[in-house]
């Protein structure tokens, strides 16, 4: 049976709206949850970013779902700190929560005032990043000299049992890169034949663990409405992903939007029909373990509505 949670997006929401979308979102009858960690909105229209593990504790303390954030150690996190953080959260809530690490993008991570680097650099830090997390969560004292430096590192306050430490790949290309360090794969996509090959890619490399995908889509009452709505807030998702990590300011990826409706329905799965949004999120759905909808839209409390009352029952009958 394939897991639906609620995506809570901290780019277009304050943190007190978003702790209690988490809520309703619960009540909705979500069974999971994930959030973004990020420093910046990608654009100005969007207009928040709220600090995602404070977050998580309020979150988790106020419901009884399990949670999942993306994390990018390495530059603005070293990587002792974020495995602290597993650490303390994992302790608190048994079961509940998981991490998935990717190589970051420039927006977030320029803040340090040090270089953002090549891609082949970010990923070397990456994987030495999560090796030393790792190590830290098995309890293990650590020094290491590398592309990151860690002196006599430990964590005291450890969880009795830590969950896997997952992977997010955007290309296929990155999946099967991450195949070799990770203990399960995230991804996004809004076409099946996307998603499949990120998948197929991941598994091909012999990638371990559960699957889940990210889904961004837009609801509406009217196909029109639906994409205004994606194209007022997602509108950078139609980017070439190569740019995405190298863009510093909100500004600059808004200075590269100007996709057509096409390009964005590829990035968005846009719809007014709760029987069309389900068909097509359970062909999306097939292979994976998790799918996380992140409704794009501003107006979040009418989306769950429709959730609870439409889209998840239809949902749930084609899964």
């Amino acid at each position: 049976m394939v897991v639906i949670g609620y995506h809570a997006s901290h780019e277009q929401h304050s943190p007190g709206e978003l702790l209690t979308l988490a809520q309703l979102a619960e009540a909705a009858g979500f069974e999971s949850a994930m959030c973004s960690d990020h420093l910046a909105p990608w654009t100005r229209g969007q207009g928040h970013s709220g600090f995602a593990w404070t977050w998580l504790g309020a979150a988790m303390a106020t419901t009884s779902i399990p949670f999942g954030v993306v994390n990018a150690p390495g530059q603005r996190y070293h990587p002792v700190i974020i495995a602290q953080a597993i650490a303390t959260v994992e302790q608190m809530f048994p079961r509940r929560f998981w991490v998935a690490f990717g190589s970051g993008e420039a927006l977030n991570e320029h803040v340090t005032g040090d270089a953002w680097p090549a891609k082949v650099e970010r990923q070397q830090r990456l994987v030495e990043s999560v090796a030393l997390i790792r190590s830290l969560l098995a309890g293990e004292r650590v020094s290491v000299d590398g592309a990151i430096r860690a002196h006599d590192a430990r964590i005291w306050s450890l969880p009795v049992r830590t969950s896997p430490l997952l992977g997010a790949a955007v290309s296929p290309e990155t999946a099967g890169w991450v195949a070799g360090w990770s203990e399960g794969l995230i991804t996004v996509g809004a076409t099946p034949e996307r998603a499949r090959a990120v998948l197929g890619r991941y598994r091909a490399a012999r990638g371990a663990g559960e699957a889940r995908l990210q889904i961004h889509l837009s609801l509406g009452d009217s196909d029109d409405e639906a994409l205004a709505a994606a194209r007022a807030q997602w509108a950078h998702s139609t980017i070439p992903e190569e740019l995405l990590p190298e863009l510093d300011e909100p500004e600059e990826f808004e200075a590269r939007i100007g996709a057509s409706d096409e390009a964005l329905r590829e990035a968005v799965v846009i719809d007014s029909s709760t029987e069309r949004m389900a068909e097509r999120l359970a062909r999306l759905a097939e292979g994976f373990d998790h799918i996380y909808l992140n409704h794009v839209g501003q107006d979040q409390r009418a989306f769950l509505r429709r959730c609870e009352a439409e889209l998840l029952p239809a949902l749930r009958d084609l899964l």
